[in-house]
């Protein structure tokens, strides 16, 4: 007897649209949550980071502080009411969103305008460290925040040709594990460490188990490249992509 087929991947859970222009991040804020939803922070190729509520799944705010050029990157620190964006136009901003606010209250100039995002370490202490690209677009600068002081700066040797960095991660440990589908745009673990999430630019979201790296499931629904991807605490899933969609999606749910 042939052995059962196994159930197709299901639909999103639900779809946002009204960006009006590709999306390229994402972020969730658990710290934001409104009977129990957390609130979903995008980032668009017009400049525009849109604040979206999942429990009425509308755009409640609308942060603009790039200038109409591309936002790359999102992320809030873990302490306080802070986000991080990070634009093309050589600048990442820190956006104070406490009591309803959305003020730009510093910024960090950046030297290279390449589609690396940046990546911070940091726990519950005033001081944090931020990683961001360098100079000449193959530097990695290492900054301490919030006073914005040079640690590093890391150069590959003279005779090395490495090329541009496209993605960076502060991080305390490291394996490496070779896809078979090139042309990823982002990556993403759940908090829980039990799978991961690939970004394509084939239109497709990868699910992976994390500790075996095997393929777990493959989401077609986008009709363009897929360019960013993010978990939410209890497992929700964010894909963004250039058809100006972000589809949220309910897979594996935690034990």
């Amino acid at each position: 007897m042939a052995a059962p087929c196994p159930p197709p991947p299901p639909d999103p859970q639900f779809v946002l649209r009204g960006t009006q222009s590709p999306v390229h991040a994402l972020h969730f804020w658990e710290g934001a949550q409104a009977q129990g939803h957390p609130v979903l922070f995008s980032g668009s190729q017009s400049g525009l980071v849109h604040v979206w509520s999942l429990q009425t799944r509308r755009a409640v705010a609308t942060l603009d502080g790039h200038g109409g050029q591309c936002v790359t990157w999102l992320q809030m620190l873990p302490q306080g009411h802070q986000l991080l964006s990070q634009g093309r136009d050589l600048k990442l901003c820190l956006w104070d969103l406490a009591e309803g606010r959305n003020a730009v209250v510093d910024s960090v100039r950046l030297e290279s305008v390449g589609f690396c995002r940046s990546s911070i370490l940091a726990g519950g202490q005033p001081r944090w460290m931020l990683a961001v690209p360098g100079k000449g677009g193959d530097e990695v600068q290492i900054l301490e925040m919030p006073s914005k002081t040079s640690v590093c700066a890391l150069k590959p040797k003279a005779d090395a040709k490495l090329g541009m960095p496209m993605c960076l991660r502060l991080w305390q440990v490291r394996g490496t594990h070779e896809l078979t589908n090139p042309g990823i745009a982002e990556i993403t673990i759940r908090p829980d460490r039990k799978i991961l999430a690939t970004a394509g630019w084939d239109h497709r979201i990868r699910v992976f188990h994390w500790r075996t790296m095997q393929p777990l499931a493959v989401l077609a629904f986008h009709s363009a490249a897929v360019q960013c991807v993010a978990f939410a605490a209890d497992g929700l899933l964010a894909a963004g992509s250039k058809d100006q969609r972000i589809s949220l999606w309910s897979l594996y749910p935690r034990a």
